[in-house]
């Protein structure tokens, strides 16, 4: 189905819808693809071309993606009456003949509503564009907030950039601390006080715009995946209120069986009680890792600030000591406050992960703090809206 959008300079009042979906789908087990899944494909082939490598020619295009040039030619048509991409004019003459024609993503012509929930202290919010890149932001104080007045706060925020958008919004994205399944349901949130929240359809039924919901430390992990400098092996330990962890192996995302792969601060990484101990959660990871926790340590114990952050870092390489071992990662990248998180912690954490690794498998390991600051979690919900809806990363 093909979308007619208006420029934006032709808009008023409320947007037009965004596009239909085009993220490749692979057909379920025991079905045969047909045509409409190849087309499908075809289709978020051209995306992701163009999106990685920018501006081609229709010719270039189908050399790049091995598809035929009149496939290409019919796709690009498509592509271009719903406005997802732009002709740039004509590419400089290599060869005699007629100049081909440049074509590219139209990444200013949609905007997304991106937000982060992971703040204890204010929900987030901002409008960006397909190149992740920040249009305008908002914030609101969560003072203490749970439950459905947290969703509330969201939905005034999301309104609020809806109404500065000048241009059609291709979807919202959520990044929000908890287990989420892949309908947008937030299986439990304890810090915000969900249980079985179907947030994605609320947010749908109240705004009319495609929703999609991910784990913070999910939507941090494809944010650096995205639009960081990230190997395509890597997990990225998000350190926040609570501690959790994003997993990218092969260049794919990893959800886990019950949604609940990246768990890591809820590992018990304490010995003291001895081997025998049951699960505790004074004895796991988040216990000294989280920011709440190293704070109240740190203003406890000012005098021995290296020594706390040590102990964290410490805790750290001997959780992820089996991940690396077992997934062979390339890369551990550290999200959260830097100066908790980057320095003494991140060098007590590598120390502990070159003990405690074969070296003939992981002496070239990288651990690193992301250099994305407070934007990450937002920059990843946007990933997860144009992988959702245009099949890109």
């Amino acid at each position: 189905m093909t979308v007619a959008l208006p420029r934006p300079e032709e808009l008023s009042g409320p947007l037009p819808p965004a596009p239909t979906a085009f993220a490749s789908r692979a057909p379920r087990r025991g079905h045969k693809a047909t045509p409409g899944d190849a087309k499908l494909h075809n289709r978020t082939l051209v995306l992701q071309t163009l999106y990685v490598s920018g501006p081609m020619s229709r010719a270039d295009l189908a050399r790049a993606t091995g598809l035929t040039k009149v496939t290409v030619s019919v796709l690009v048509a498509e592509l271009l009456a719903e406005l997802l991409l732009r002709e740039l004019g004509q590419q400089e003459a290599q060869r005699p003949g007629k100049p081909a024609i440049l074509v590219d993503l139209a990444r200013d012509a949609f905007a997304v509503v991106a937000l982060d929930l992971s703040d204890h202290l204010r929900v987030r919010g901002a409008l960006l564009d397909l190149d992740g890149r920040i249009l305008t932001r908002a914030d609101v104080p969560r003072d203490g907030a749970t439950g459905d007045a947290v969703t509330e706060l969201a939905l005034e925020l999301t309104r609020g950039l809806q109404s500065r958008a000048e241009v059609p919004i291709l979807g919202i994205g959520i990044g929000t601390p908890g287990v989420v399944d892949d309908s947008g349901t937030v299986r439990t949130a304890p810090n915000l006080g969900w249980t079985d929240l179907p947030l994605a359809r609320m947010f749908e039924e109240r705004t009319g715009i495609r929703t999609v919901v991910e784990n913070d430390a999910n939507v941090a992990a494809l944010a650096e995946y995205s639009f960081g400098d990230s190997s395509d092996n890597f997990i990225l330990i998000a350190i926040g209120q609570g501690v959790g962890s994003g997993l990218i192996i092969s260049g794919q995302p990893v959800q886990g069986y019950r949604f609940a792969s990246g768990e890591i601060g809820q590992v018990m990484v304490g010995t003291d009680l001895g081997l025998a101990a049951p699960y505790s959660r004074e004895q796991v990871l988040e216990h000294w890792l989280s920011v709440p926790s190293l704070t109240r340590e740190l203003d406890s114990r000012p005098r021995e600030r290296e020594q706390v952050l040590r102990e964290a870092g410490q805790r750290l390489g001997i959780a992820l000591a089996p991940v690396i071992g077992v997934l062979n990662l390339a890369e551990v990248v550290l999200a959260g406050p830097v100066d908790l998180v980057d320095g003494t912690l991140a060098d007590a954490a590598l120390e502990i992960l070159r003990r405690r690794t074969m070296p003939d498998s992981h002496d070239d390991l990288v651990l690193r703090t992301s250099r994305q600051g407070e934007d990450l979690i937002l920059r990843g919900a946007t990933a997860i809206v144009l992988k959702d809806r245009l099949g890109v990363t």
